[in-house]
C-alpha cells in the first residue's frame, strides 16, 4: 500500500472464485445497515485487506442511488480502515470483506460512517480472537 488513506483497485476484492469462497466459507455479522461477511486466511497474496460493497438492485431499483450508496460506504471505509489493516498485517493475515447494505431506507454520510466503525470495530475484535 503506497498511501494510507487510498483505495486502490488491489484493495478490491474481486474474481468470482474468491467471492464464491468468501460467501461460503465466510462468517458474518450486522452492524445495521450493514451485513459484514469476512474470511480470515493465513498471508498469500501481497494485499492483506480485500474488501467490496454491494447494494442490492431488489432494495433500490434506480442505479443512481445504488451508486451513491457504495460511494459512500467505499468512503466510510477509506477514512476508518487504517487499524483494521495495521492489526491484520501485525498478525500476518489476510482478510476479504464483502459490506452489504440490508436497508431499505437511504442513509446519510454520518449514519453510514458511524455504522462502518461499528464494523470495523467488531472485525478488529474477531481478528484478536485469531
Amino acid at each position: 500500500m503506497n498511501k494510507p488513506n487510498s483505495f486502490s483497485k488491489s484493495e478490491h476484492l474481486c474474481g468470482e472464485k474468491r467471492i464464491a469462497q468468501l460467501f461460503m466459507q465466510g462468517d458474518a455479522f450486522i452492524a445495521y445497515p450493514l451485513r459484514v461477511v469476512y474470511l480470515l486466511e493465513p498471508k498469500k497474496e501481497n494485499e492483506s485487506v480485500r474488501v467490496m460493497v454491494n447494494v442490492p438492485k431488489k432494495r433500490f431499483k434506480l442505479a443512481v442511488k445504488r451508486n451513491k450508496l457504495k460511494r459512500l460506504m467505499r468512503e466510510t471505509y477509506r477514512l476508518n480502515k487504517q487499524l483494521l489493516v495495521d492489526k491484520v498485517i501485525e498478525k500476518n493475515i489476510q482478510i476479504n470483506i464483502a459490506f452489504n447494505y440490508v436497508s431499505d431506507e437511504e442513509m446519510d454520510f454520518k449514519m453510514i460512517e458511524k455504522k462502518m466503525k461499528v464494523a470495523l470495530q467488531k472485525l478488529l475484535e474477531k481478528i484478536e480472537q485469531t
